[in-house]
Order: structure tokens, then C-alpha cells, then sequence
């Protein structure tokens, strides 16, 4: 019994036999007759035959090609007819599933639509279009699914003519949701009318953006808003440079002063310490500035506290913002009264936007090497693929 047809991915083949050129030509017919596709009769008879050529898996650096001898069969019960069907190949196709999927995961793993175009005969906007089919599969699997329990919400640049575009990440199994053009509310509000079980989404993580707060206040009803620790750390470090700019203009661009300022106080050796605190002794008032920036860090910094403990610690954050609002810094107090609620529940948990700052590195690198994207939905599809639906290539 030959096991040609196991080797060549399509079992119920049986090959009549193989030249081999410039190209691998193989030859090949059904092994037996199927039922009725109508009426599952067992019995069909041949009415006639056509030959089928189409491209299958490359063999070393040879394209192999499949002649198919196609029988067409008449069913004596229901009367209809029907041609013959490939496991592996589609009616009206000329490729097989394993090629496109060949050509699909090269092109995802870097290979260019040119020389993919020279080593497997064919032609660049082919490559292209199997690409993004293969990638509309893909979504249409997961169009249905609903919104993750926790969600990251960012903005990053996508074009100087189409302007900033919104990303959604699942931080909880670390996947892009999905990415939409546009950053306001009037451009969002019909996907997100759309989106289906927003009720699901109760931890929204997201910079200090009031238009995002708002879309979460109102899309996302049932979600706590959870502000992300790194931007209202950098909020507190800008806010002491500005006001830093006042005192001292000349201290103020020299740029070890600066790395000073910015680092957490108990990261710095006792020499650099040192060396801080003798500057800070010429500027009292800059001097108490650095020490509540510092106490402010510190009460920041904390995560994955109970109820009891935030509990404990909200009066010591509320009065050490009452202190900031009769100083210079008393815009940074009027910020963090209005982002209260955001910031002290990042006490509570742990998740934070830098898996979705990471994705948006992916995505600069990704239009980087495309030489910039024109169509939004060519990248998205470039986007979901390579970010959202890493596990189920072998599904496809």
C-alpha cells in the first residue's frame, strides 16, 4: 500500500506517478468513490473527469504541482450531481490550504512579498491578498468574543494625515482587543455603541485623560477606573521641574541636577544624596518641594493593599494633597483631587498600562519595516494578528 498520499498532507490521493523538472509534477486520482453528498447514498457512478492543476507544498527549492483527476458523479437516488471534493482543497481554488498557509506564516515570519513571490511562482499582490485573508479568517473566529474583565486604553500615532488611534489590550491574558481609528468620543462612539458585552469590562487601567474617563463613564458602566502609576508618577515629576524652572533657571538645564530631581530619593547612593542635599540647602522652598515630591512617591508607589490598610492610608494622601494645593505645586493638587478616586485605587491593584506601552513598541517597529501603513485596516489586521491571536495559528 503506498503512503505517498500521507506524505503529501492529502491522504485519500493516489498518486499515478511523479516527473520531476524544473518543478515537482505529481499525478493523482481519489482512491475510491464517497456516498452522495445530498443523500449519502453509498453507491454513485463516474458521468466524467476533469483534471484539476493546482499548487501544493514546496520540496526543497522546488514548487510541487498536483494534477487531479476530478471524476464528476450522478447519484441514481436523488438524481444530482456533484464533483469530487479534496480534503485540503477548495472548490474552484487553484492552491491548496497547506500553500496558502505556507505562504501566510512566511510572509508573518518577516520573508517579502518579492522574493516570496520569486521562490513560490507567483505574484507579490497574491501574497497580499492571501495574507489578508488569512488574517479576516482569523478575525471572524474572534468577532463574537467578548470584552476582557480588565482592559488597558491608550492612544498611539498612526498617521499624519489620519492622526492618533486607539488601542484596547486585554492585561489580563496580554492581548491587543482591538484598535480603532481615532481618539475622541464622536469618533468612537459608534464602535463602542456597537461593542458587544461591555457590561463584563470592571477594571478600565488608563492615563490621566479626562476624554477617556468620560467614554469608560459612559460605555463601561459596571468599571472601576484604575489610573496607570507610571503617568501620574511622570504627572508629579513634570509638575516639580515646572515649578523648579522658577527658582533656579540655570540649575534647571544642568542635566545631572535634572537626573537627580527625577530619580527616587532611596535609589540614590549616599554620594549623589550627599551632593543633592547641599544644592537643595540654597533653595529652601524647592528643598520642602523634593521631600513632599518623595513622600508623595512613596504613598504612589504602593499596590496590592486591603481595604483596611488604603483605608489607613487615605488620610495621610488627602492631607499631604492640602499641602501641595497652598504651595507652588498647587496645580498638581488640583489634579490629583479630581483623579482621587483613579489613583487610590491603584492601592488595590497590580495591573498597569506598561503591557499596553509595550504593544504600541511592536506596532511603531511593525510600520516601521511596512515603510508606514495607508489603509487603517490593512493594520489592524497586521496589528490583531501579530498582538491579538498568537495561540490559535494552528486553528487557521
Amino acid at each position: 500500500m503506498s503512503h505517498a498520499g500521507n506524505i503529501l498532507g492529502l491522504p485519500e490521493l493516489e498518486v499515478e506517478r511523479v516527473d520531476r523538472n524544473d518543478s515537482i509534477e505529481v499525478y493523482a486520482r481519489p482512491k475510491r468513490r464517497p456516498s452522495c453528498i445530498h443523500c449519502q447514498h453509498p453507491k454513485v457512478r463516474i458521468k466524467a473527469t476533469h483534471e484539476r492543476t493546482l499548487k501544493h507544498t514546496r520540496q526543497g527549492n522546488q514548487v510541487m504541482t498536483l494534477h487531479l483527476k476530478t471524476p464528476k458523479y450522478h447519484c441514481p437516488q436523488c438524481g444530482r450531481y456533484f464533483r469530487h471534493r479534496f480534503q485540503g482543497v477548495r472548490p474552484r481554488y487553484r492552491s491548496s490550504d497547506a500553500f496558502r498557509l505556507e505562504v501566510f506564516e512566511a510572509h508573518d515570519g518577516g520573508v517579502t512579498q518579492r522574493k516570496l513571490a520569486r521562490t513560490h511562482d507567483m505574484s507579490p499582490a497574491t501574497v497580499e491578498r492571501w495574507y489578508q485573508g488569512q488574517c479576516r479568517l482569523r478575525l471572524s473566529e474572534m468577532s463574537n468574543r467578548p470584552c476582557p474583565r480588565v482592559l488597558g486604553i491608550d492612544e498611539h500615532f498612526f498617521s499624519r494625515k489620519r492622526g492618533y488611534a486607539t488601542t484596547m489590550v486585554d492585561l489580563k491574558n496580554h492581548k491587543v482587543f482591538d484598535v480603532v481609528l481615532g481618539r475622541s468620543e464622536l469618533s468612537l462612539r459608534r464602535y463602542l455603541r456597537a461593542l458587544p458585552g461591555k457590561e463584563n469590562v470592571q477594571v478600565v487601567v488608563m492615563d490621566l485623560s479626562e476624554t477617556y474617563r468620560s467614554i469608560v463613564r459612559r460605555y463601561f458602566p459596571n468599571a472601576t477606573i484604575v489610573a496607570d502609576r507610571f503617568h501620574v508618577i511622570r504627572l508629579v515629576n513634570q509638575h516639580l521641574l515646572k515649578a523648579w524652572q522658577g527658582y533656579d533657571p540655570e540649575g534647571r538645564k544642568h542635566r545631572g541636577l535634572v537626573s537627580l530631581m527625577r530619580r527616587h530619593q532611596w535609589r540614590l547612593t549616599d554620594e549623589q544624596r550627599e551632593n543633592l542635599g547641599r544644592y537643595l540647602d540654597d533653595y529652601p522652598v524647592l528643598k520642602a518641594l523634593y521631600a513632599a515630591k518623595q513622600q508623595l512617591n512613596r504613598l504612589l508607589l504602593l499596590r496590592s493593599l486591603n481595604r483596611k490598610k488604603a483605608k489607613q492610608l487615605l488620610p495621610q494622601l488627602l492631607s499631604l494633597i492640602e499641602d501641595l494645593a497652598a504651595s507652588p505645586l498647587h496645580r498638581l493638587a488640583r489634579t490629583l483631587k479630581s483623579w482621587l478616586e483613579p489613583i487610590v485605587s491603584m492601592w488595590r491593584f497590580t495591573k498597569t498600562n506598561g503591557i499596553t506601552e509595550g504593544f504600541h513598541n511592536k506596532m511603531e517597529m511593525m510600520s516601521r519595516r511596512a515603510y508606514g501603513f495607508r489603509n487603517f485596516e490593512n493594520y489592524r489586521l497586521r496589528v490583531l494578528t501579530h498582538c491579538g491571536w498568537d495561540g490559535i495559528i494552528n486553528r487557521v
